[in-house]
Formats: structure tokens, sequence, C-alpha cells
């Protein structure tokens, strides 16, 4: 067996073919990371039949004058042909050695264990310890169990099944997260599908929690576009008709509110507190529909065409949906529009066959003390199960100036102060 750089058609021919591969283990994901500063490698292992037998992306970045190498979500090989996975390593130490690369960091995707919606265990991998001890044996070092997003990809990634009916899968989402959705609906909310213009929404949405410029989200539509597996979706507050619809419920109200005001005043009514204690709550009652009247008159007067709630960019893999990226406008979080707009996709994209709706990544479901709960529980809302991974690894590929690199980091954190 032998170690090649590949083209690109040999790459995306044997990641097609691929039982298991990530839209991060492809030449578009490829391209997209060359336009934020990274260079990239195809490398396969070939065997006597010329035949490719594994491969993997590799993206190297310079870091301090040194060059290190990234395999997002892994290499393509069947990790569990043990003799297979020890030559692929020999071969891409030797190789990367002579390049200079000091070492490349791997995120496999090699499941530890399931949890359902409910964060309880569905089950572990019965070959994982087996499979551990195989990267340490072979040199790997394992960089710890990460809880949140600090790694090369998430370690906790959320996954909706979509073989069961759009209605079964709708009475699967926890009960706030349905109410959530009608509320969306019954306050004018309405789902476009936009086009690489409209990106710079999501851009903003994002921004101040994403690191990438609007150039990444532009790259990527662009890239994936070339093979019809990207689409972006935005919801719209439609002012006119959240104007309507909240003028009805003003006057419904009001009319509700002057019927017990007319009972009340009966001085033969029977049950009086019985209905007073229903005019008070009439009364909160009528107090939120005037201010969303007078709120809806405000938007409808600055915002005629409509505003920009919720965003979805989406990459289409094979069976797979990925939810790539998604926002929304703080100042309209009442609407529920991302809400609304992910179950829009889920029912659109079930009915097309598609077997997966990958929700994204989590952070570690098991914590007590979580600053990203909220994040977890709106993606288990939908009813998805929780994949816990096997976390990062980094193998070192040239020893000589990995040391290098490692005893010149104090000197970098001098000029950090």
């Amino acid at each position: 067996m032998y170690l090649k750089e590949l083209t690109n058609e040999e790459f995306s021919n044997f990641t097609d073919q691929f039982v298991q591969s990530s839209i991060y283990q492809t030449i578009e994901y490829a391209f997209v990371m060359n336009k934020q500063g990274f260079d990239s490698l195809f490398l396969g292992l070939l065997d006597d039949r010329n035949k490719i037998v594994a491969a993997t992306l590799l993206l190297i970045q310079k870091k301090f004058g040194f060059k290190y190498a990234y395999a997002p979500r892994g290499f393509l090989l069947d990790y569990t042909n043990v003799a297979l996975f020890e030559t692929f390593t020999t071969s891409i130490k030797k190789y990367l050695g002579k390049k200079d690369i000091i070492a490349v960091k791997l995120c496999p995707m090699i499941v530890k264990s399931l949890y359902n919606e409910k964060y309880q265990l569905l089950g572990n991998n019965k070959f994982y310890n087996t499979l551990f001890e195989t990267f340490k044996r072979l040199g790997y070092y394992h960089l710890g169990y990460n809880n949140y997003f600090e790694s090369l990809k998430p370690r906790f990634e959320s996954i909706l099944d979509l073989s069961k009916p759009t209605d079964i899968l709708f009475k699967g989402f926890k009960r706030g997260l349905r109410n959530k959705i009608r509320t969306a609906s019954r306050k004018g909310i309405e789902i476009y599908k936009g086009t690489s213009r409209d990106l710079e929404h999501l851009y903003l949405q994002v921004k101040d929690r994403y690191s990438r410029n609007l150039g990444y989200f532009d790259h990527v539509f662009y890239f994936f576009s070339k093979n019809d597996s990207v689409e972006f979706f935005y919801t719209k507050l439609n002012t006119e008709k959240f104007l309507k619809i909240s003028k009805k419920a003003y006057e419904v109200q009001e009319e509700y509110n002057n019927a017990l005001n007319s009972i009340i005043l009966n001085q033969n009514i029977k049950n009086r507190d019985h209905y007073i204690n229903k005019k008070v709550s009439a009364d909160r009652n009528f107090e939120h529909f005037k201010k969303d009247l007078v709120k809806a008159t405000n938007y409808l007067r600055d915002d005629p065409n409509g505003i920009i709630t919720a965003t979805a960019l989406i990459l289409k893999r094979r069976d797979t949906i990925y939810l790539f990226m998604d926002g929304y406008d703080k100042k309209y979080r009442e609407f529920h529009s991302k809400h609304l707009l992910i179950w829009t996709l889920i029912e659109k994209y079930q009915k097309e066959g598609y077997k997966y709706f990958h929700l994204g990544g989590m952070t570690n479901i098991q914590l007590n003390d979580n600053s990203y709960k909220g994040l977890n529980d709106f993606k288990s809302a939908f009813g998805a199960t929780t994949y816990e991974y096997i976390g990062d690894f980094e193998l070192i590929t040239n020893q000589g100036l990995y040391f290098m690199y490692k005893n010149a980091a104090p000197i970098r954190n001098l000029f950090k102060r």
C-alpha cells in the first residue's frame, strides 16, 4: 500500500461511495476553508490494485511559522480494521513529516453513546473501548472529553430521524415547542426561500456568537451550489398581516370584556365572585392585546415591507439535511420564528425523502451547570437523538519541529501580554 495526493475528482468519487462521511469531508468544504486562509490536501491510501481504501481531507494552517493539519470529522476509513488504520497512520505520519507538518488533529465520527430527547441513555458503542485503546497504541493523544465548543467540531450533536410521517414527528415535539410553532403561524410569520444576496441577514444575526465573516457564508453558498446541495431560507414578519391579526384579537377581547362588565353590573347575578375573577383575567389579556396592537401599528409604519426575523442555511448530502447555520433577531424573539422555520424545513425535507435532519452541535447534556442548556433543550425539543462522539485526537507527525513549536509557546505567550 502507498499514500498519494488525490485529485479533486478522485477524492470526491471516494467520499461519494464511502459509507459514513460528512459535509466537512468534501472538496466543497475544502474550497470554503481555502478562502479562510487554509491550504488543503486530499490524501488517499491505495492498495496493490491501485484502489483507494482510505482517504482524508487535511486543512493546513500556519501557526507562528509552523504548519499544522486538521482532519475535520476524522479520516475516511474503517477504524475497526486495525491493520488498515495502522498502515494509514504510519503512512500519513511519514508523508506529513516530510512536508514539515508538525501534527494532525482529528475529530472522528466515532460514537461513544446515544441519548434520547430526555437525555436518557439509549446505548453505548460496544467497540468504543477497543477503538480508544487502538488510537492510543498507534500514537494518538486524546485531547480530553470537552464539554462545550472549544474543540475542532462539537463532541455532541443532535440528529432527528425523519423516518416517521410528519404528523407523528410533530406530535413527538415537546408541547412548548408545538405551541410556539403555532404562535408563529398565527402572528403572521411567513417563510421564504432566499438567494446568496440574502445571506447578510444570517451574518447579522449570528456575528456576535460566530467568528466567521460574511464572506464565509458567501463561499459556502457558492461552492456547495455547484452540485445543488445548498439552500437558504428566512422568515419574515408580515407587518400588515400582524396588524390585522392584532386588531381582530383586540376587538374580540374588547367585546368579551364588555360582556363580562354587563354581567357583573347586573344586580341579580349569581356567582358574582366567579365573574369578577374572570374579568380580572380578561383585563390582563386585554392589556396584552392592546400592547400588541400598538406594537403592530408601529411595525407597519416603520417596516411596511415586513421584518426578517430568522434565517437558516441548509446543506444537503446524501440522505441527510444539515442545518449548517441558523440565526434569529433577538428583538423579535416573541414571534418564535426560528421554531416555525425549522419545523417547516423538517416537514419539507421529510416529504422529499431525506432520512435525517442534522440540527447541529450541542454541549455536554450531562452537565448540571451548563450555560448552553437553553440551546440543548431547544434542539432536544424536536425529539432528536443526541450523539456523543469520541472527541479530538492529535498525532505528532514531525517530532523535531513539534518539540520546537511547543518550546516556543512561552515566548509566544509573552507577546500576547
